[in-house]
């Protein structure tokens, strides 16, 4: 193998363990696991959330699990376009995501969707990649009442928003 299939197949190796930590995330905030969220950032790593949180990352997975638990039933991120750019140990990510989060108001349920893009450099310290810096970013929003829930949902497995759901039991 030639030095530049070398380095090129690094650059992809580097690519695919940012998006799992992308992913990781995902799953941190909407299973509610402030560890998992943790794990996703370096200990002086930051995270500006708009008017939710501006500060340090682990910070931030202590405080977002008890206010996802406070004012959303549950959530779901779906991420879009992803462009990761890597520079040695250094990488600059840009990835487009959609989060629905379920509310519980007075007069009934909403879906708050949200459309934004996560921001994110990345450091490789110690071989492992974690984000050293984010910027939650907003393109649109909306809130919207949910008309009718699918009755038969209720006879699928539920999600659950702890390290007991479906998809820590492997």
């Amino acid at each position: 193998m030639s030095v530049a299939s070398d380095s090129g197949l690094r650059v992809l190796l580097d690519k695919q363990e940012i998006h799992e930590v992308l992913m990781r995330y995902c799953r941190g905030v909407d299973r509610c696991d402030e560890e998992l969220i943790r794990s996703t950032y370096h200990s002086d790593g930051t995270d500006e959330h708009g008017p939710v949180f501006r500060g340090n990352g682990w910070d931030f997975a202590k405080q977002i699990v008890p206010w996802l638990r406070d004012h959303s039933l549950g959530s779901m991120h779906f991420m879009g376009n992803e462009l990761i750019e890597v520079h040695d140990d250094a990488a600059n990510s840009e990835v487009y995501f959609v989060a629905y989060h379920r509310l519980q108001r007075d007069d009934g349920l909403y879906d708050l969707v949200f459309g934004g893009r996560y921001v994110d450099r990345f450091e490789r310290r110690e071989g492992v990649w974690k984000i050293a810096k984010r910027v939650c970013v907003n393109d649109w929003s909306r809130v919207e009442p949910v008309g009718e829930v699918w009755p038969e949902a209720a006879e699928f497995r539920q999600g659950l928003r702890s390290r007991d759901d479906i998809a820590f039991a492997r």
